[in-house]
Formats: structure tokens, C-alpha cells, sequence
């Protein structure tokens, strides 16, 4: 089995698996129907094509969250593009400022097909919606060997310079991984519907996911040590 990695930053994003009529919430971390939407996207994989979604849906997936951001809500207003009679008011929901990295593990043929063809998309990609384009390249890397946790422990962390300044004192952080449950896990697991099953227009189809909670410590590369400052020194230096 490969690992694939993928960096998911920029200035908004929005992640939905319950979102309904007029009110379009997201959730704190990428999904994986987002995520496999994004990857058939950039394969050139037509919606309604449920044979080719299927391989990539069959993909382990987890995610990390490097930088949590900030959900921030907007009121959506439309018209009709036919009548020009307006549309009901929306309430629609962002994270600003996160950076997430997921992974994917499974076959490394399919795995290798999907890194280069984030690398020149058929369709580009986009971070849940298509008002949140990624700020960054995607693609991170192809893991050949290991697993998914072993690969969202390796890869560096991928937080903004801003964030990291926050944690300077520390060595390493601890980040909090998302990932699919193993079927022993299942008693210990919450369950999300976002396995996607189809992309089609006409019938948007997704099923239960189970997915466990677990962190991973990642070395800070920002990590700065101050010399220590005891001002009883200054006394002892005085009795000496």
C-alpha cells in the first residue's frame, strides 16, 4: 500500500455533509466526499460516472489538522438565472485560515495516477466549494511505504509562519488526526455521511462512514529556546 498527501490551505473552505435548503454549514475538518470529489476532479471524472468514482472511494482516508482556522458564517443572496426572481436567503458557513493535510492510503498505481493529475488537473481543484481555491499546491507527496498514520506523522507540519509563532516554546505539537476506523475500532468510532457512492446531478448519494480520533506529535521547526533567567542569580553571584 501508498500513502498519498495533500496540503488543503487557503483564505476560506467549507466542508458540508448535512448541510440542507438554506442553511450550508461546514465542518471542522475536510471530508472525505470532499476530498474524493476534489482527487475525481482533477482526474477528469465525469459525476455521474460511479464506475470510475468507485476505486477512489474504496481509498482509506484520514486528516490532520495543522490550523484549526476560524468558522465564519455569510448571508447568501441570488437571483434566478432564468426568471431573475430571487432566491431564498442562505447562511453559509467557512473555516478561514485552516490548513488541514489528508491522506489517502490504498493501491500505489491509482495513488501515483491521482498525484500527477493534481499536478495538471482536467478540472481544478477547490476546498469543499467553488469559492475556496487552495492557496498552495495540493499535492504534498507519495508515500511508498508505511501507513496512514505513519504518513501524518512523517509529513512536516504545514501551519502558517503566523500560527507557529504561537508555539514557539515547544519542541513539538500535537495535532489531531481524523481517520477511518478499522473494523476492531468500530465500538469507539463516530459515524459521518460523507462515503461517497455518487457524484450525479440527479441523485447526490452518500453513505455512513465510521472515523476515529487520535494525534500525532510533529516536530516544530519554529521551536525557539530562550536562555533560562533566574534574578535570584544576580544574589548568589553577590555571596560568592
Amino acid at each position: 500500500m501508498s500513502v498519498l498527501t495533500l496540503r488543503l490551505a487557503g483564505p476560506l473552505q467549507s466542508w458540508g455533509a448535512s448541510a440542507r435548503f438554506t442553511r450550508r454549514t461546514t465542518e471542522s475538518a475536510p471530508t472525505k466526499s470532499g476530498v474524493i470529489g476534489m482527487l475525481a476532479a482533477a482526474a477528469g471524472i465525469q459525476r455521474g460516472d460511479d464506475t470510475a468514482l468507485a476505486p477512489l472511494a474504496a481509498l482509506h482516508f484520514g486528516v490532520r489538522i495543522d490550523q484549526p482556522g476560524t468558522r465564519v458564517r455569510d448571508f447568501h443572496t441570488a437571483h434566478h438565472g432564468v426568471t431573475g426572481k430571487s432566491m431564498p436567503l442562505s447562511e453559509r458557513f467557512y473555516l478561514a485560515d485552516a490548513v488541514f493535510v489528508a491522506a489517502l492510503e490504498g493501491d500505489p498505481t491509482l495513488l501515483t495516477e491521482l498525484n500527477a493529475a493534481l499536478r495538471a488537473p482536467v478540472y481544478p481543484p477547490f476546498l469543499g466549494r467553488r469559492s475556496c481555491p487552495p492557496a498552495l499546491p495540493v499535492e504534498l507527496g507519495l508515500h511508498p511505504h508505511g501507513d496512514l498514520l505513519d504518513a501524518l506523522r512523517t509529513e512536516p507540519w504545514q501551519a502558517s509562519p503566523w500560527y507557529r509563532k504561537h508555539h514557539r516554546s515547544q519542541d513539538h505539537v500535537e495535532l489531531t488526526v481524523l481517520r477511518e476506523a478499522h473494523p476492531d475500532e468500530h465500538h469507539s468510532a463516530d459515524t459521518l455521511r460523507d462515503q461517497p457512492l455518487s457524484y450525479a446531478a440527479e441523485h447526490r448519494r452518500h453513505a455512513l462512514r465510521t472515523r476515529v480520533t487520535c494525534s500525532v506529535r510533529i516536530p516544530n521547526p519554529s521551536a525557539r529556546h530562550l536562555p533560562r533567567h533566574d534574578p535570584f542569580d544576580a544574589l548568589d553571584e553577590e555571596s560568592a
